[in-house]
């Protein structure tokens, strides 16, 4: 789901919190070290991100949350912000060669370049969160 969130609007927050659970509270912040991505540079996008991204001449940059169903993709257009909403169930991550990353949902993908180890332990990080609480049957969703 490509949502923009610029504005507070409850419907939208509550579509968000349905589809990834609502944000960790602080203590459990601190339990995971952590719970937002480094900056991450965007290299390359689906058709419905691009036409978002290039109605600018910023650099088109990118980062991650962790959230307990799954992960919002933020990233700033002229002066919106749009989120990806992605659920565990819907998530694929891929790392290319070079260090790109590659993020999918359905018809929607980004793909991120970082070299850090930051980036590399945060998306084991979101890999290792997945696998222990992903649904594991439909019911469960």
């Amino acid at each position: 789901m490509l949502v923009n969130v610029s504005y507070n609007n409850k419907e939208i927050t509550r579509k968000v919190d349905e589809q990834v659970g609502k944000p960790f509270t602080l203590k459990e912040r601190w339990a995971l070290n952590g719970i937002g991505s480094p900056k991450l540079i965007i290299t390359e996008t689906s058709v419905d991100l691009r036409n978002l991204l290039i109605l600018d001449n910023n650099r088109n940059t990118c980062n991650v949350e962790l959230r307990p169903k799954g992960i919002i993709v933020r990233f700033r257009s002229l002066l919106e912000t749009f989120a990806l909403v992605i659920p565990y169930y819907k998530l694929s991550l891929y790392k290319g060669e070079a260090s790109i990353y590659s993020i999918y949902r359905d018809h929607y993908y980004i793909k991120v370049e970082s070299d850090t180890k930051a980036v590399q332990k945060f998306f084991k990080k979101i890999i290792a969160y997945k696998a222990d609480n992903a649904p594991t049957y439909i019911e469960d969703l």
